[in-house]
């Protein structure tokens, strides 16, 4: 990657399909992801493989990426930052590159999923665990990122 290039990703079929009274089919996400490259957009991130409701669409726009259709653009599977999702990702979704993997950090967030049996130790070890399984099973690429962050004490 340059350092005098801005790389643009977009999270429109993840997030966007979130919000109320908005949803894509997914041959609309499909086109999204070819305008989107059209664009430049550098990474778009395509859903949930581990949502099998989501499965022939990410497998069918891996497939376009295979073929050139959605190239240059990354397309990078979203899930937990735990060793089972990642497998199971990739399982699911053979062809899968790159992926962002999310974890927990806020103490609301903690509680609430875990109910207290773990600890913020715990949560980071959970994301080390999954990131070396995602490297270790030949992933191009592994974001990371707190999906609560804005909760989360600044110093963790």
């Amino acid at each position: 990657m340059s350092a005098n290039k801005i790389y643009i990703l977009d999270v429109t079929n993840r997030d966007g399909v979130q919000t109320s009274r908005l949803g894509l089919a997914k041959l609309e996400k499909t086109i999204l992801n070819i305008l989107l490259n059209e664009m430049g957009v550098f990474q778009s991130e395509i859903g949930f493989p581990n949502t099998r409701h989501e499965l022939n669409y990410i497998n069918a726009n891996l497939e376009l990426a295979e073929m050139g259709v959605l190239t240059p653009m990354r397309l990078a599977g979203w899930g937990r930052a735990t060793v089972a999702d990642v497998k199971e990702a990739l399982l699911l979704a053979p062809k899968l590159r790159h992926i962002n993997i999310s974890l927990s950090t806020s103490d609301q967030m903690i509680q609430g999923k875990f109910g207290g049996k773990k600890s913020r130790a715990d949560i980071i070890q959970m994301m080390i665990d999954a990131l070396k399984c995602a490297k270790d099973l030949g992933l191009a690429t592994v974001g990371v990122n707190a999906e609560d962050a804005s909760r989360t004490e600044l110093p963790f």
